[in-house]
């Protein structure tokens, strides 16, 4: 019987075995025209979300696509263009939340003290497969221009990302050294001073990390690897830094800053983890949306980014 968190976890762990991130945008973003910082449906438009996220991503590090732009084999045909023969697709998900009638171990349904029938909510899941635009012939492909040459940018606050992080009302403090964290017990972050970082996308990517483990707190989302005071080295905290990195990445493309971000040292841990459970990637991409969405809504007239995920 096919399992899909199984094969999606399987694509995850062989990015992370061969040095891809895959929550990390492989380029930066240059279609003046793209409405969302994710990759898109081709034909439609509309962001995928989700897994679906890292998974394309992943996708398109690891083939070297510029584009993140994708279709399906019908779309491209319809659109009187072809798949070139021989390429090979990409895995995606698509997630259909659902609802039935709740029942007792004899099959008959379950009402509350109301009489209402209740209801109980589960998902649908199923795989379709994506190809590049890069990959079809026929159709109009956009690559985006960048200037190689060009050395690394002098340090600039980047706008979007700085109101991100002034909007949060976070308490963070910035002294010379090399420690970032996050403390529960004090509700503080700590960061190195911006001058010590080589450059602003450094800089934010550090900075929204922290802020997702901020957001959290017992009083904000009151998240797990938070709340419980995990300790350094066990699951439960390599978790939450998954999330964190994960929650960062997401920021980082909705505020259009491109940066790398901290993972090295938690990588063993993340294969020991997505290993062992399956559905963990599920888990921590859920909650890294959840975290992102929270900290985007912060911001006052802000219209955030909703990371539901559409069919192709």
């Amino acid at each position: 019987m096919y399992d899909i968190y199984l094969d999606v976890t399987n694509k995850i762990v062989s990015a992370l075995n061969q040095g891809v991130i895959p929550w990390i945008k492989p380029w930066t973003t240059a279609n003046a025209h793209a409405d969302s910082p994710f990759p898109l449906n081709a034909i439609t438009h509309r962001p995928y979300a989700g897994i679906n996220i890292p998974l394309l991503w992943a996708e398109a590090r690891l083939r070297g696509f510029k584009q993140d732009r994708w279709l399906t084999f019908n779309q491209a045909r319809q659109a009187g263009g072809h798949i070139r023969k021989g390429e090979q697709s990409a895995l995606a998900v698509l997630y259909k939340p659902m609802s039935k009638e709740a029942q007792d171990a004899d099959g008959q349904v379950i009402r509350d003290e109301q009489g209402n029938i209740k209801m109980v909510q589960f998902a649908l899941l199923r795989t379709h497969c994506l190809f590049n635009i890069e990959q079809t012939e026929g159709l109009t492909t956009e690559t985006p221009t960048c200037d190689e040459s060009d050395g690394p940018p002098a340090f600039v606050d980047h706008l979007p990302a700085e109101q991100l992080l002034m909007a949060s009302r976070a308490r963070i403090e910035h002294r010379y050294g090399d420690d970032a964290f996050y403390q529960p017990i004090r509700d503080l972050i700590q960061l190195p001073t911006k001058a010590q970082f080589e450059d602003a996308g450094s800089y934010y990517a550090t900075a929204l990390h922290e802020l997702t483990h901020w957001s959290g707190h017992t009083s904000r989302l009151n998240r797990d690897g938070i709340t419980r005071g995990h300790l350094f080295g066990s699951a439960t905290y390599a978790f939450e830094e998954l999330v964190a990195e994960m929650g960062a990445a997401f920021l980082c493309a909705m505020t259009g800053i491109q940066g790398e971000l901290r993972h090295e040292e938690y990588l063993a841990s993340w294969l020991k983890i997505l290993k062992e459970d399956k559905r963990a990637i599920f888990r921590a991409s859920g909650l890294a949306r959840e975290a992102s969405e929270y900290l985007m809504a912060l911001q006052p007239e802000q219209s955030t980014q909703t990371l539901k995920c559409v069919p192709a």
